[in-house]
């Protein structure tokens, strides 16, 4: 099997490593997986030079015409779209269920932490994800539902686009939420560029899916109640 999405990777490699002959470069490192490149240049002929039985992909994190080619050249592709809690925890299951893995306890783990109710309120919170030019995190996005079921609010829920542009300074939180991927904001762009406090997270905490989100929900609530 070979792996685009690096959340996914993590997810393969926690239940049975074993699975994977290939990865890309932002993925966790897997022992004996080729790297076959990034998520958004694969190396195409190599993946169907190592002819495995399966290539998972995302359709926000791949290229549907990386999709289109390995399909062309006979390589089966299973391409997630994950934009929920939920969905994330289906799709998962049903990807094992595909491979024949039993249920690892990460997914069981993951189950119990987001059964969890949300707080009946929290801050209004922006979550920028790109620098020149500004993006944010919008609605029908899995970051989105992740700050919904901690009982925040997304100040930029209500602009177009699942992730708007937007002037840091048209931008009005309680709370400014930087995190480290993909691009990687630190301390200094917060005080630099918003007049909320902000707070620094780890970004698989908010965006994968997989065994992260086993304690992603407690540490995002406790950065969420600075």
């Amino acid at each position: 099997m070979v792996s685009l999405v690096p959340s996914l990777t993590e997810a393969l490699a926690a239940t049975d490593a074993g699975l994977l002959v290939g990865t890309t470069a932002w993925c966790p490192p897997v022992p004996g997986a080729e790297r076959l490149r990034g998520t958004k240049n694969p190396h195409v002929r190599r993946i169907v030079a190592l002819a495995p039985d399966l290539v998972v992909a995302n359709r926000e994190e791949n290229r549907e015409r990386h999709v289109r080619e390995l399909r062309a050249a006979g390589v089966p592709v299973w391409v997630t779209d994950i934009r929920t809690v939920p969905g994330a925890l289906a799709s998962l299951r049903r990807l094992l269920d595909a491979c024949g893995l039993t249920d690892p306890g990460w997914l069981a783990g993951a189950e119990r932490a987001w059964a969890a109710p949300a707080p009946a309120s929290g801050p209004r919170v922006a979550v920028p994800v790109w620098r020149d030019p500004w993006m944010f995190v919008g609605a029908d996005t899995y970051a989105h539902d992740v700050l919904t079921r901690l009982g925040a609010v997304n100040a930029l829920a209500g602009s177009p686009g699942r992730y708007p542009h937007a002037l840091p300074g048209d931008v009005r939180a309680d709370l400014v939420v930087l995190p480290d991927e993909p691009y990687p904001f630190g301390p200094g762009d917060g005080p630099e560029a918003f007049s909320a406090p902000s707070v620094c997270i780890a970004g698989r905490d908010l965006t994968w899916y997989g065994p992260a989100m086993t304690a992603a929900r407690d540490r995002l609530m406790r950065a969420l109640e600075r």
